[in-house]
């Protein structure tokens, strides 16, 4: 108990910059009071202690406006950053490091009973105002945009956003982004951190020109490679970078595009 209760503590350093000490969290962050508790009221909850544990969720709701039912099954270091709003429905099932924000829902879309609230795997991030309704998965790294109205299983790592939500990115993309970042630096160019659901047509023919330098990248490490397993010899010396400064002083010294040698 003690352990979790200094996970909990310690995980609101990592994700509220505006934390400053153990005493600030303990006294005035209302998600910390919620969390501790519902982690009582859910401890009552199945000793049979039902009216009391929903009593003391009373209490939790009347004195930080986060509504949490006894029932749910919240994992280690979870954050309400705000929390004003919140409700977490009987049975919710949140993982491990995930965050909601103010005004988020995680509710049902029946009045039958059994399994009717959502699932949210491991570091999910649920933004400010989102519904997260109906029996569903929200897969590990999952992402709701604020506002989103989610009644769909999300895939591991996808984000949603929208009314309905609907998915603008997956994991691959994620990926495809590192990818393009990394090719970006390499030649000394500033991609400006577009995304996939922007739709900025010089963006994504960039993003394009990115993932062919990538691919020709690939298939010339293979040529080589195949060359050198011929016995050929191949000159192995590292590439000069392509910064944007290089390019043009490099075109200065031999006086191209009128750009004058001061540069």
């Amino acid at each position: 108990m003690l352990q979790r209760l200094r996970e909990d503590i310690h995980c609101v350093f990592l994700r509220d910059p505006a934390a400053r000490s153990v005493f600030e969290i303990v006294t005035t962050y209302p998600g910390f009071h919620a969390l501790l508790l519902h982690r009582m009221a859910h401890w009552l909850w199945y000793r049979q202690w039902q009216w009391f544990a929903r009593a003391l969720s009373m209490f939790s709701r009347w004195m930080t406006g986060i509504e949490i039912h006894p029932g749910a099954t919240i994992g280690r270091r979870f954050f309400i950053d705000h929390g004003m709003g919140v409700v977490i429905g009987e049975t919710a099932v949140i993982g491990d490091d995930c965050t909601l924000y103010h005004g988020v829902t995680l509710g049902g879309t029946s009045w039958n009973k059994g399994k009717r609230h959502p699932t949210l795997g491991n570091d999910v991030v649920v933004g400010a105002g989102a519904k997260v309704l109906g029996p569903i998965h929200i897969g590990d790294g999952g992402r709701v945009g604020s506002n989103a109205v989610v009644m769909k299983d999300v895939p591991t790592g996808a984000t949603v956003v929208g009314i309905p939500g609907r998915i603008v990115r997956r994991s691959e993309d994620q990926e495809r982004e590192a990818r393009r970042r990394a090719i970006a630096e390499k030649i000394g160019f500033d991609a400006y951190g577009t995304a996939q659901e922007m739709p900025d047509p010089v963006a994504n023919a960039i993003n394009c020109m990115l993932d062919h330098i990538h691919a020709m990248d690939q298939q010339m490490e293979r040529m080589c490679g195949a060359i050198h397993s011929l016995g050929a010899e191949i000159d192995s010396r590292t590439l000069p970078t392509l910064g944007p400064c290089e390019v043009l002083r490099e075109s200065a010294e031999r006086g191209e595009s009128g750009i004058p040698k001061q540069l």
